[in-house]
């Protein structure tokens, strides 16, 4: 199994969800709840980085929401100073007097204490610094994830990136069971953050019945980004084994959580209120449901999207995908079907439906055209065998181009010598 992490404790993503919240005014409901968070957290650990982060007058990107106290935030800075020169001197003393491990072991703790606080610049540098001085793969692997933790809390995605292929490059070179699984939850988190769900759904799906990332968010919650990114991305074989039928999912989803939850070594689910939008979603697609799949995808937009940090900068892009998707399912059993009928599956009007079709058909993100007159929509799908053959049309002439020129080289040479 390999050592027990180290450095997961740090950074605190909660509050970066909690400052998400803040800033949404569709979200008031819940400011009160994520303004006590924070305010605590930051007495807590004498956060005064933090503290100047969200709450500056001048630049905190809260200002106005959470109060600004110039004596407070001294305060702190005072705290943060004492214990700075505490792991400084015991850092000094270790070098002077102990071996490595004792000197590796202070650097972490000066390390984490800059985590703790998300003074991200000087947390990266320390972190930085510990990593020449560790020699062991398992630490320097955590060592990394503790840097992606940071970077993920700033929303820095070129910082993730970067991180996350050389976590991978240790992992390579001699990573422990655990931490490739974490590594994976890492890797599929960054993936749906960026908007590329085909390549997150196989890693979070992967990751659901190995979960111990906990430090990086709660186990619920890597099954909404699974269940959606699979949802968007799988095809329909791969869909119904590996989220319709998952022991895994179907351990959180709603009503299915009592029945299956004994299957799976979850002790604990975390909050699963408003899943069975989810669980709705999910069977309405695969049994083609058309109208409860809509009416859940408003549901699963209104519970998740519009509230997550890492879902709602791509909420329009999923919502839109998710209702093309569901077109392109429906059309692939007809080759012509009446927009009354269509219209009718989907619970819309003929006039919605023609207009959001309309979004999809010029740019071939579906294979149909309208006729309006007749009242039809007619599939066009491209036909296989027809590509493939106008393919290697296609390349046959280039090859023969590439030939004749080629010969006509060989000859020019030929004659030369000649």
């Amino acid at each position: 199994m390999g050592s027990d992490p180290q450095y997961a404790k740090y950074p605190n993503l909660l509050l970066a969800q909690h400052i998400f919240t803040l800033q949404q005014p569709s979200l008031s409901a819940h400011h009160a709840t994520a303004h006590k968070i924070l305010t605590t957290s930051i007495k807590e650990h004498s956060q005064a980085p933090l503290y100047r982060y969200i709450a500056h007058k001048s630049d905190g990107i809260l200002a106005g929401k959470i109060e600004w106290d110039e004596a407070f935030y001294n305060e702190l800075l005072k705290k943060n100073e004492e214990e700075l020169a505490g792991y400084n001197t015991e850092l000094k003393e270790a070098e002077e007097n102990a071996g490595e491990s004792e000197v590796v072991a202070a650097m972490g703790k000066k390390a984490e204490l800059w985590a703790r606080l998300l003074e991200k610049e000087k947390a990266l540098a320390a972190y930085e610094e510990l990593l020449t001085k560790t020699a062991s793969t398992g630490a320097k692997i955590d060592i990394v994830l503790a840097m992606i933790r940071i970077q993920m809390f700033f929303d820095d995605k070129h910082g993730v990136a970067k991180d996350i292929e050389r976590a991978q490059l240790l992992v390579e070179s001699g990573g422990d069971w655990d931490r490739r699984n974490r590594l994976k939850s890492y890797t599929g988190l960054h993936l749906v953050s960026v908007r590329n769900f085909t390549d997150a759904a196989p890693l979070l799906l992967e990751s659901l019945s190995t979960f111990t990332s906990s430090e990086l968010c709660t186990y619920t919650s890597l099954v909404l980004y699974a269940v959606l990114a699979g949802t968007i991305s799988l095809d329909r074989v791969d869909f119904k084994k590996k989220v319709v039928d998952s022991a895994e999912v179907l351990a959180v989803l709603g009503s299915k959580h009592s029945a299956s939850g004994d299957n799976v070594e979850m002790s604990d689910y975390g909050n699963t209120e408003g899943y069975e939008c989810l669980e709705t979603l999910v069977n309405s697609f695969y049994t083609c449901d058309y109208k409860s799949y809509f009416h859940s995808l408003a549901q699963v937009e209104e519970s998740f999207l519009n509230r997550d940090r890492v879902l709602a900068q791509h909420k329009p892009w999923f919502v839109r995908e998710m209702r093309r998707h569901a077109y392109t399912q429906l059309l692939e059993s007809y080759r012509v079907v009446s927009l009354e009928n269509m219209a009718s599956q989907f619970g819309v009007s003929v006039d919605w439906l023609d207009r959001d079709l309309s979004k999809f058909i010029p740019s071939k993100q579906l294979n149909c055209t309208i006729d309006r007159v007749n009242g039809v929509i007619e599939t066009n799908r491209p036909d296989d065998k027809n590509r493939q053959y106008n393919d290697v049309i296609k390349q046959g002439d280039q090859l023969l181009t590439k030939l004749q020129k080629f010969g006509q080289a060989v000859r020019l040479r030929g004659s030369e010598r000649a």
